[in-house]
């Protein structure tokens, strides 16, 4: 048994970003633990493709979440500028193209700009990821790591987590830290004793942001589309694509990428590369023949993904619509585990401020800043 005073289950933004906040608090008996193989969790970038010279390291294009909104997400814009990260403005100059119904043409129409402006980071979100994850002591993250279990014993908190080949630890923690949706803890971590019955029904209910969605990138050399006026964006009725965006890096490879508008359960039953026909098909019809042979696509379908989402995802529309509590108000359980992944945040749940926030709720709360 390995003995620490916090466990962080999780390793995305949330999990990152707590154990980045209590080691500025000089508190670095933690330890990480993500299930998957990389860091960042529903944060997600692929790298344009280069020869093997290049040594360009933004050139990387969003798979997960691409915007935010400094305005009035000051938090997430405050730790963008201390850790010296780039950011720039959604392009959408120009006019967006319009499916209106599966007969129709497509139109040109004329764009409009989202107000307050969406910013992107230069190197997708995963700059982010990757600059929080710089200032940790590595070997306080742990990847292939799955948390099967959770106890409450009278003076701490069991921590049994396993990696690929079936070695089991367990960690003996003061307080743990779930940054992970709320359903899929509920669902995949067995908690002894069983969680607080209202607790465990609000984190069931609780839609996992990105799970039911899926993502298609279509890299190009050149932004061909904004030689012909456009923008890059577009809506379709006809799909397989039911929103186009403009994806290009400032100094760096031109892209396009879209929301697949089909459910999960239609994605499923096509095989992958026959997707990737269907969109090509798509841009070409919207952006003209330049559209047909990008340098590299990608898909990614989140409600494929078993560290996203459950069954119960499938049907959601993907966003939560109430924060359910973090943590429980009294019993075993209380000041002994919180939930602190984007779906807990109060202002900004399923966005990546959320997840900001509803960590920065956590630590404040149970590991305060010393006068």
């Amino acid at each position: 048994m390995r003995h620490v005073h916090t466990v962080i289950v999780g390793a995305g933004l949330s999990g990152l970003y707590a154990a980045y906040l209590l080691e500025r608090q000089g508190r670095q008996d933690y330890i990480l633990l993500e299930a998957r193989d990389v860091l960042g969790g529903r944060i997600a970038s692929v790298r344009a493709p280069h020869d093997r010279a290049s040594t360009n390291t933004s050139d990387r294009f969003d798979l997960g979440p691409t915007w935010f909104w400094p305005d009035f997400q000051i938090e997430l814009h405050q730790l963008i500028v201390q850790l010296g990260l780039e950011y720039f403005e959604q392009f959408d100059t120009g006019d967006m193209m319009m499916e209106r119904a599966s007969s129709d043409l497509p139109a040109r129409m004329r764009g409009y700009a989202s107000s307050p402006a969406s910013i992107r980071l230069k190197g997708g979100m995963s700059a982010l990821i990757d600059a929080l994850s710089r200032a940790l002591d590595s070997k306080r993250t742990l990847t292939d790591q799955t948390v099967l279990s959770i106890r409450a014993a009278p003076a701490n908190v069991e921590v049994d987590s396993t990696d690929s080949a079936g070695n089991l630890t367990t960690w003996c923690a003061e307080q743990v830290l779930l940054a992970m949706p709320p359903r899929l803890a509920e669902r995949n971590i067995k908690f002894e004793p069983a969680l607080p019955t209202e607790l465990a029904r609000q984190w069931r209910d609780t839609a996992t942001w990105m799970a039911p969605h899926a993502k298609y990138l279509a890299i190009y050399d050149k932004p061909f589309w904004r030689e012909q006026g456009l923008s890059g964006a577009a809506r379709s009725a006809r799909g397989p694509l039911g929103e186009i965006h403009d994806a290009s890096m400032p100094d760096g490879s031109a892209a396009l990428f879209g929301f697949f508008g089909v459910p999960a359960y239609v994605r499923k039953a096509v095989p992958e590369d026959v997707l990737r026909e269907h969109c090509r098909a798509q841009l070409v019809r919207l952006f003209g023949s330049q559209a047909a042979e990008p340098r590299a696509d990608f898909i990614k379908d989140w409600a494929q993904d078993p560290l996203t989402a459950t069954e119960a995802d499938l049907g959601s529309a993907g966003h939560p619509t109430n924060t359910p509590q973090a943590a429980a108000s009294s019993g075993i359980w209380k000041g002994r585990l919180t939930g602190i992944a984007s779906e807990w945040s109060p202002q900004f749940p399923g966005y990546v401020a959320g997840a900001i926030e509803a960590t920065s709720l956590a630590i404040r709360a149970l590991s305060p800043l010393p006068d």
